[in-house]
């Protein structure tokens, strides 16, 4: 398991009197990424960040890690991973990699996997790459698949409805 190396005793090195050794020189070159939104290496999970029931923040929530929401949130919210809480109410857009509802959404969610279990009540639209509605869920909106909703952030609107001629003479 552990073993102790020439550098970690303590006391004096006994060496053989031939030959003195020559001086280490220690690698320091290292990459640094330009911004921590290249770099590619996983990051370290860590326990989400918790909203608690009583709190209602005004206002967009970003972070790069996991969010679980049990009180109010009127903003936006991205994040790597999101579960709202059955007692929660969101009223902005969500994107994230991973979303969870178990409580009410009004706006649009974006998400690579997207779940809305059987307490879930979302009024809004969906885009997702995979999406499971559990048995009891409400939703009311419109669902696209696109295979990467993530991307920049933009998604196309849907078609405006056709006009009718005499609207059109008008």
């Amino acid at each position: 398991m552990f073993s102790k190396t020439r550098v970690t005793e303590p006391g004096p090195r006994t060496q053989p009197a031939t030959e003195p050794e020559a001086p280490r020189k220690l690698d320091t070159s290292f990459d640094v990424p330009a911004s921590p939104a290249t770099q590619s290496t996983p990051r370290p999970r860590t326990a989400p960040s918790v909203l608690a029931s009583d709190l209602t923040v005004t206002g967009n929530i970003r972070t790069q890690g996991d969010i679980q929401v049990e009180g109010t949130v009127e903003g936006d919210i991205r994040a790597h991973q999101l579960v709202v809480g059955e007692s929660a109410t969101i009223r902005g857009e969500i994107v994230a990699e991973e979303v969870v509802v178990n409580g009410r959404v009004v706006g649009r969610v974006r998400g690579l996997k997207v779940r809305l279990t059987a307490s879930a009540k979302v009024e809004g639209d969906i885009i997702h790459k995979t999406i499971a509605i559990e048995s009891g869920a409400h939703f009311e909106g419109s669902v696209q698949r696109q295979e990467d909703p993530l991307a920049n952030g933009v998604t196309p609107k849907l078609a405006a409805p056709a006009r009718k001629a005499d609207e059109a003479a008008e």
